[in-house]
C-alpha cells in the first residue's frame, strides 16, 4: 500500500515523462481553439524560444510535430532523405537501434556503425566509413543515449560530417534544455527533441530544429502524409496553424515550462541543478555499494545506469515496487547484455528530492535483506 497522501504525486526519477511544476500543470487548465489568435501567437512564441535555445541563428527554424519524440525522429528520417539517399547511424544503445528500425520501415538505404553500449562511437570510424562510401548522404546520432546515460560527442561528429558534405541529424531528446547546444557550431542540420524532457513540459508533441535551407530542399522526399516535415513547416509558416489537430493543452504547458527555464537562469543553470542531482545520487549509491555501468569520463548528468546488486535477495521488481510505494519512481534497464536499472536526474526535482530517494533506497535494501559491500 502506498504511503503517499492522495494529493501528492510520486517523484519521477525517469528520463521522461518527468516531474513537472505545479504552474506548468496549471497552464493546461484552459481551452483554446486551434485557430484562435491567442493560440497561434503561443505557437509562434514557442518556436522562437526554441530557436533561441539552439543558439539563435537565423539559419534555423522550429517545426512542431504531434506525438512523442519517436514521432519527431520518424518525421525527420522519413522526410529529409531522398529516395536515392543513404543514412549512416552511429549506434551505441536502444535509441540508435530505433532509428535503424524507422529507416528499415521506410526502405531507406542504411549503414549501421555499432558499438558496445558502454562505448562512445569512435570518430575515426565515422571518418573511415564516410571516406569509403560516397553514397552516404546523411549521418544520425543520439546525443544522450538514455539506454545508459552515455554522452556522445556531437561536436566532433559534426566536424567530420561537414567535411564530407553530408546532412547531420542529432537526436537530442534527453539533452536539449540541459546541455548547451549551438546548432550552427555543431554543424547540425536537424535536431530532434521532445516537450516532456529537460524543458519540463508534458507529453504531447516533439519538435525539430532545422536548418531552413536544408529543409526547403527536401520537397518531394516525404514518405508519409502526417509526418511530412516540410509540409508541417509550411503550414506553421503560412498561417501559424498545425495541419492537423494540435495538442493545445500540452503546448500551453510547454510555453509555461519555457518561461520557467528562462526564470531558472537558462540551460546552464538547469544543467547545474541536474548535475547536483546526479552528484548526490552517484555519491550515495556508490557509498551504499551500487556500481555505475558507465565510466565517469563518459557519463552525463541526465540519467545513470547501475548494475543490479550481486545478492540472492535482490529482485528489481520488488525493489521498484517498494520504492514506488514510498513515492519514488525509478526506471528499469534497457541493456542487451547486463542487468541494470536507471535513476534519472532531470525534471522538477531538487537535492531534497534526491536525498529522500537515497534514504528510501537504503531503507528498502534493509527491508529486502540485501547487504552490499560498502565502498
Amino acid at each position: 500500500m502506498s504511503t503517499l497522501s492522495p494529493w501528492k504525486d510520486k517523484a519521477l526519477f525517469t528520463p521522461g515523462p518527468l516531474t513537472t511544476s505545479l504552474t506548468t500543470k496549471q497552464a493546461m487548465l484552459r481551452d483554446l481553439g486551434s485557430r484562435d489568435t491567442e493560440f497561434i501567437n503561443t505557437v509562434k512564441d514557442i518556436r522562437q524560444r526554441l530557436v533561441a535555445l539552439g543558439g539563435g541563428s537565423d539559419e534555423y527554424t522550429a517545426v512542431l510535430v504531434q506525438g512523442s519524440g519517436t514521432f519527431g525522429i520518424e518525421a525527420t528520417l522519413s522526410s529529409v532523405i531522398p529516395p536515392e539517399g543513404k543514412l549512416l547511424v552511429l549506434v551505441n544503445g536502444a535509441y540508435g537501434e530505433r532509428m535503424l528500425k524507422i529507416a528499415a520501415v521506410h526502405r531507406i538505404s542504411t549503414l549501421a556503425l555499432r558499438f558496445e553500449e558502454n562505448t562512445i562511437p569512435a570518430p575515426e570510424m565515422l571518418e573511415t566509413a564516410l571516406d569509403g562510401d560516397p553514397a552516404i548522404t546523411h549521418v544520425a546520432v543520439v546525443h544522450c543515449e538514455t539506454t545508459t546515460g552515455i554522452i556522445n560527442p556531437i561536436e566532433t561528429y559534426g566536424e567530420i560530417v561537414r567535411r564530407h558534405h553530408c546532412t547531420y541529424i542529432v537526436d537530442a531528446m534527453s539533452s536539449f534544455g540541459a546541455y548547451p547546444i549551438d546548432l550552427a557550431a555543431c554543424g547540425i542540420d536537424y535536431l530532434v527533441s521532445s516537450a516532456n524532457k529537460c524543458i519540463e513540459g508534458v507529453p504531447g508533441f516533439s519538435f525539430v530544429l532545422a536548418r531552413t535551407a536544408a529543409l526547403k530542399a527536401t520537397r518531394g522526399y516525404a514518405r508519409t502524409l502526417s509526418l511530412d516535415l516540410l509540409a508541417q513547416w509550411e503550414g506553421l509558416e503560412g498561417d501559424g496553424q498545425f495541419r492537423f489537430t494540435p495538442p493545445t493543452h500540452a503546448l500551453l504547458a510547454f510555453q509555461q515550462a519555457l518561461r520557467e527555464l528562462e526564470w531558472e537562469g537558462g540551460v546552464l543553470s538547469r544543467g547545474q541543478r541536474y548535475w547536483l542531482n546526479y552528484d548526490i545520487t552517484l555519491t550515495a549509491m556508490q557509498k551504499m555499494g551500487f556500481r555505475p555501468y558507465i565510466e565517469a569520463s563518459q557519463r552525463g548528468y541526465i540519467i545513470t545506469s547501475f548494475y543490479y546488486p550481486n545478492h540472492p535477495n535482490f529482485s528489481f521488481q520488488n525493489f521498484y515496487e517498494r520504492l514506488s510505494a514510498k513515492g519514488h519512481v525509478i526506471y528499469p534497464g534497457k541493456l542487451s547484455h547486463a542487468d541494470c536499472f536507471r535513476i534519472g536526474h532531470v525534471g522538477r526535482l531538487n537535492s531534497a528530492d534526491v536525498r529522500a530517494l537515497m534514504t528510501a533506497i537504503a531503507e528498502t535494501l534493509v527491508e529486502m535483506g540485501v547487504e552490499l559491500e560498502k565502498v
